[in-house]
C-alpha cells in the first residue's frame, strides 16, 4: 500500500525541513512506499524553496503551489487533487505530529481499516506544551461533537488522520476552506459508513514559527460544518451513506486481514 502524506504549509521555513526529514526516515526505515506532498499555501517566506531543495535530493518529496485562495482547507484540498497513493494522511508541517505515528497509521490501513484517527486524549497518548486556553476550548468542542454524533471519538478536531482512497472519493465534495476541514473529513467518513480505528498518538507544540489557527477559527466555521454533516446524517435518509452490505463486507475484509496477520489473536479491535 502506497501512503501519500499531504502537508499543508504556510510560513513554515523554520520547521518544514525537519518535518520532512523525520517523516522520510520513519517511512524508509519501515520500507513503506510513500510520497510526501507539501502544499505551499501562499507562503510569504522560503518554505517552498526549502521543500524544492529536499525534492531535488528525494523524488518522493514534492512541493506544489496551491491554486486556491489561502487557507488550510484549501491547501489540503489542493493536495488531495494531486496525491497518487492508495491512502492519504494529512500531517502538519510544524513538527507537532510524530512521524512514527505515520508508520502505525500505515499498518492499521493495511489491516483493513478504511480510516485511522489519532487521538491525543486516550491512554497511551503523549501531549507536550498544549496551550491551556486552546486545550480547554478543544475539549469543549470535542465534547459537543461527541454528544451530537455519539461516535465515542474524542479528538475529531485533530488534523492528523489517514484515509483510504475510496473514503476520500466518498466524502466529496469537501466544502471547508479553513481549519474546519479537520472535522468535515472524519465526520463525513463516519456518517457515510466507513470503518475507522482510533489509536493514541504523540503531539508536541511547535518549536518554531507561529500557529495559524486563531481562537476565532474555532467558532462559526466549525459550527457550520458540524451542523451541516449532522443535518446530512439525520435528514438525508441515508442518501449519502454506503449500503449496509458494503459496510459488512468492509468489516469482514478487515477481520480476515487481521486474522491472517495475527492468527493467534483472539480479541477483535474495539474501535469502529
Amino acid at each position: 500500500m502506497k501512503l501519500s502524506v499531504v502537508i499543508p504549509a504556510r510560513g513554515e521555513e523554520g520547521s518544514v525541513e525537519q518535518t520532512l526529514r523525520s517523516a522520510v526516515d520513519a517511512l524508509e526505515r519501515e520500507g513503506i512506499d510513500y510520497e510526501l506532498i507539501v502544499v505551499d499555501d501562499h507562503s510569504p517566506d522560503s518554505t517552498a524553496e526549502i521543500v524544492d531543495r529536499i525534492s531535488a535530493e528525494n523524488a518522493r518529496v514534492r512541493c506544489i503551489r496551491s491554486s486556491y485562495d489561502a487557507g488550510f482547507g484549501f491547501a489540503v484540498r489542493a493536495g488531495l487533487d494531486e496525491y497518487t497513493g492508495d491512502a492519504v494522511a494529512v500531517m502538519m508541517a510544524d513538527g507537532s505530529d510524530d512521524p512514527a505515528d505515520l508508520v502505525r497509521y500505515h499498518h492499521e490501513l493495511e489491516e483493513g481499516w478504511e480510516c485511522v484517527f489519532g487521538s491525543r486524549f486516550v491512554r497511551g497518548a503523549h501531549v507536550h506544551r498544549y496551550p491551556r486556553l486552546k486545550l480547554g476550548i478543544n475539549r469543549l468542542a470535542n465534547w459537543f461533537i461527541r454528544a451530537i454524533f455519539r461516535h465515542h471519538y474524542n479528538d475529531t478536531t485533530n488534523a492528523f488522520k489517514a484515509y483510504r482512497r475510496e473514503v476520500i472519493e466518498a466524502i466529496q465534495p469537501l466544502l471547508s476552506n479553513h481549519f474546519n476541514l479537520t472535522v468535515e473529513m472524519p465526520l463525513k467518513a463516519i456518517v457515510r459508513g466507513h470503518t475507522f480505528r482510533v489509536i493514541p498518538i504523540s503531539w508536541a507544540n511547535r518549536s518554531a514559527g507561529r500557529s495559524k489557527l486563531g481562537i476565532r477559527e474555532m467558532g462559526s466555521r466549525y459550527l457550520f460544518i458540524v451542523l451541516y454533516v449532522w443535518l446530512e446524517h439525520h435528514l438525508s435518509r441515508g442518501d449519502y451513506r454506503r449500503p449496509q452490505e458494503e459496510f459488512e463486507v468492509a468489516m469482514r475484509t478487515q477481520e480476515d486481514r487481521r486474522h491472517s496477520r495475527s492468527p493467534d489473536s483472539g480479541s477483535a479491535p474495539t474501535s469502529r
